[in-house]
């Protein structure tokens, strides 16, 4: 992945670990492996499925809360700079945001098609639909997304008439995407959550983090990508 420090990219690298969802590791195994055997009859079955085709299921557990705190929504504070540097740039203009939250939204979902940019006060509930295109090149498929935006201040929170807004303009294989530099208070988070909305939440914390992850590691770097992007 790209970073950046005093306006020098580099490229540096990211590792993901999977724990394979097997209860028991054996001695019997780790004496095999001691002996170089790593597919003996004391293998676990996760393991030998991912060696021999590349098919794993993860160990997980279920989580204890569906929802995240203002705090777990807030960006540390080199983030809330990213964050800043965005709701100044469109503070005169907010409706400009719609078309940063789509470029931010394929940024976190490369796999997203058509999506276009809705007309002001006209839009029915939806700022932006595009398309998310699934399965292989040869054959996509793609299915149906409504975006809203909202470029607010790290101490106006996305309420639940808001979120409401976009759930009820949700069709049949259609999901929602909402992208917000603030957070979404308690209640509107819970009940996405709670009623299983198929919802995307997209926080300040989350941008900040995305914006970080590609690169874009000062204010400054923000600065250029927003004017060459949203003039």
């Amino acid at each position: 992945m790209w970073r950046s420090t005093r306006g020098q990219r580099f490229q540096n690298y990211r590792a993901a670990f999977t724990v394979l969802d097997t209860a028991i590791v054996t001695r019997a195994w780790i004496k095999e492996l001691s002996e170089g055997l790593t597919t003996g009859p004391n293998a676990p079955a996760a393991w030998l499925a991912w060696v021999k085709a590349r098919q794993y299921i993860a160990l997980s557990a279920p989580p204890t809360t569906n929802t995240r705190s203002k705090d777990e929504q807030t960006p540390a504070p080199d983030g809330q700079a990213l964050i800043a540097e965005i709701t100044e740039y469109f503070k005169d203009r907010w409706h400009g945001f719609e078309e940063c939250a789509v470029a931010l939204w394929r940024m976190q979902a490369p796999a997203t098609g058509r999506c276009e940019v809705t007309q002001p006060y006209r839009d029915g509930g939806r700022d932006a639909i595009g398309e998310y295109v699934l399965g292989p090149d040869a054959d996509p498929v793609p299915v149906e997304f409504a975006l809203e935006a909202k470029c607010y201040g790290e101490r106006t929170p996305v309420g639940v008439r808001d979120v409401a807004r976009l759930v009820s303009r949700l069709r049949n294989r259609q999901f929602g995407v909402f992208v917000t530099t603030s957070y979404f208070n308690t209640q509107a988070y819970s009940e996405v959550r709670d009623d299983r909305h198929p919802v995307v939440l997209m926080c300040g914390k989350d941008i900040a983090d995305l914006l970080q992850d590609r690169g874009f590691s000062s204010p400054e770097d923000v600065r250029k990508w927003l004017q060459t992007s949203f003039p």
